[in-house]
């Protein structure tokens, strides 16, 4: 078998017979990215002998459309319900429409950048960061076609990542919090203690619904954050927390308390009103029934008291951001925090509310100069 090499621009390539289609006809193929003619040819001859051995596969050809729809199927055992339904939805209602029909081998980094910015304009334009997350779709699915012999590189390396605008939480101050928490007590019984747990430990919503009451201590006022719940096609589904810092204890203060022995009360009353009916466990938020309550219970209910409370209108997940917006304003190390929200470095926790810390330089200024001063001779 003879091969035959050839320079374009500042890089080396070959082209060899890799086999014959099913009308017999030879089937050529370029391996390309090669820095140096000496390279190339080490490369060919090492082809060769993998050829002529029957150690190399002809990638079949096949659409990105095709190829994606079979990343996707892999996926799906890989990663969460959730997650996955994220993937889904930007591959077969975005990335499969614009560039399903080209050849998975012909894809070129020009069509990539395209798509990006057709994605970005129009009507029904898509955030920067749901292109960025497609980008990054793109990407691992393409890692995956070179690790499978489907292509011989990533296509997606040679384009310039979209960048996402960065998401400036929206928060509430403390009198708009206390004042929430106050006007659900009554109004939403159901979900009280979530609201309030959220505001005042800045837990995640599946974390606080994953919480069961061996996991609850009262007596000192501490939590532990063990698990998450969160519900797939009306099922409930308990995880593992991803890492060992999200595993954390968290201290309650006594708002918190409050509200765990409300939610305790409540669910001795759905008992005693169910009967023998109730199903009991040790999940610490219930249905009415005694099911662990779920995520889309949460949100009813967090839009319903928006629509009540006059406060300005947020997202639940903003609760956490609130959480710990509040403590860094009241000068509470940024360790202390980044150990209560689980992040796995403080590092994160200064990156995301970075937008907190120039009033703390301020008054950290003002302090030291008042320090100074004081002892300055007169």
């Amino acid at each position: 078998m003879k091969g035959h090499l050839r320079k374009r621009g500042s890089k080396w390539c070959f082209v060899l017979d890799v086999g014959k289609d099913e009308n017999g006809k030879r089937i050529r193929k370029w391996f390309s990215g090669y820095a140096t003619k000496r390279e190339a040819e080490k490369a060919m001859a090492s082809k060769i002998v993998e050829i002529e051995s029957g150690g190399y596969v002809v990638a079949p050809k096949e659409t990105v459309g095709t190829y994606l729809r079979r990343w996707l199927d892999d996926k799906r055992p890989q990663v969460a319900y959730n997650t996955y339904r994220k993937y889904e939805w930007l591959v077969c209602h975005h990335i499969i429409p614009k560039l399903g029909h080209i050849g998975l081998q012909k894809l070129t980094p020009s069509h990539l950048q395209k798509f990006y910015t057709d994605l970005r304009s129009g009507e029904a334009a898509l955030s920067a960061r749901s292109t960025l997350h497609a980008h990054r779709i793109i990407h691992e699915a393409l890692d995956r076609a070179v690790k499978w012999g489907l292509v011989s590189r990533n296509v997606a390396d040679a384009v310039e990542p979209p960048r996402a605008d960065r998401y400036q939480a929206s928060v509430w101050t403390a009198e708009q919090a206390a004042y929430f928490i106050e006007q659900t007590r009554t109004t939403e019984p159901r979900c009280w203690a979530v609201f309030v747990l959220a505001i005042t430990t800045g837990m995640r919503k599946t974390e606080i619904l994953g919480l069961q009451w061996t996991d609850v201590d009262m007596e000192r006022g501490y939590i532990s954050i063990q698990r998450t719940l969160d519900y797939v096609k009306k099922q409930p589904v308990v995880k593992e927390l991803k890492t060992d810092r999200s595993r954390r204890y968290v201290a309650l203060p006594s708002l918190a308390t409050e509200a765990l022995g409300a939610q305790r009360a409540l669910q001795a009353q759905d008992r005693l009103l169910l009967g023998p009916d109730y199903k009991v466990s040790d999940w610490v938020f219930t249905n009415e029934i005694g099911e662990p309550l779920s995520p889309n219970t949460v949100n009813t209910a967090w839009y319903r008291a928006l629509r009540s409370v006059d406060v300005p209108r947020i997202r639940f997940h903003d609760l956490r951001h609130t959480h710990a917006s509040l403590l860094l304003k009241q000068g509470v190390n940024p360790k202390v925090v980044s150990e209560r929200l689980g992040h796995a470095t403080v590092q994160i926790t200064l990156d995301t509310y970075s937008h907190v810390l120039p009033g703390l330089q301020r008054d950290a200024a003002d302090r030291f100069d008042e320090l100074l001063r004081k002892r300055a001779p007169n």
